[in-house]
């Protein structure tokens, strides 16, 4: 009888996040998922999830995820995590916008990341993050949403750098799409639901692709969330 395999959630608590942990309960993964509020945790724990408290924003939050997971096995771990700011790239962002949009988008994974190496180095895992197609240097056509974009683009160079450290593992980012969520707003194409199908499909399939040969294309790759290659 083979293990059940266990997912790790880094912001959980609603949209993305929140669907693939219904998901992934759903498919028989053991998921531990992380969410900062109470109303969060619960959302969560009534799934199924094993939780723990975690503000990614919060350097002395992150700090004791290391302990939390110690002698845990990670097959994914995923940093869904993620914050917006919709001004443009010629409105100046105040340093409380700044740090808020990039503490948990970029500072967060690069916190937590190094954290959970160990547990998911034992399994051969699989690292990824929730980037955005408007973190592409190549496709970028507007200035909406700066911010965001500079945050989503810091984020894919922390998993550029992450991969270049780590050859046991493997480590990527994805773009979800345009989803219904408080982030993409009502008239975005996919669901959440539709959304978190594709990433869990792909990503399950990297997951069970476990030789350097079939894990070779997916190292330090930004894909789409149906696994096609997106441009950097």
């Amino acid at each position: 009888m083979q293990p059940v395999a266990t997912v790790l959630l880094i912001g959980a608590s609603r949209g993305i996040g929140f669907e693939l942990a219904n998901q992934f309960i759903e498919q028989g993964w053991r998921v531990i998922a992380t969410a900062r509020s109470d109303e969060g945790l619960e959302r969560l724990a009534n799934l199924g999830a094993q939780v723990h408290r975690m503000d990614v924003s919060q350097p002395t939050s992150n700090t004791g995820l290391a302990w939390y997971l110690d002698g845990e096995r990670i097959d994914l771990a995923i940093y869904v995590a993620g914050v917006i700011d919709r001004a443009g790239a010629l409105t100046p962002p105040s340093l409380n916008t700044f740090d808020a949009v990039m503490h948990t988008n970029v500072m967060g994974a690069m916190q937590v990341i190094p954290q959970i190496v160990p547990m998911v180095q034992e399994t051969g895992g699989v690292i990824a993050c929730i980037s955005s197609v408007m973190g592409s240097l190549q496709d970028t056509t507007s200035g909406g949403a700066a911010l965001y974009r500079v945050s989503k683009a810091a984020l894919n160079m922390v998993v550029r750098c992450t991969q270049a450290e780590l050859p046991d593992i493997t480590v990527l980012a994805l773009h979800p799409g345009w989803v219904q969520t408080d982030m993409g707003g009502a008239s975005a194409p996919l669901t959440p639901e539709q959304s978190a199908t594709s990433l869990r499909q792909t990503l399950s399939r990297i997951v069970a692709e476990r030789t350097p040969e079939q894990r070779r294309a997916y190292r330090g790759a930004f894909l789409n969330h149906d696994g096609q290659p997106l441009p950097w």
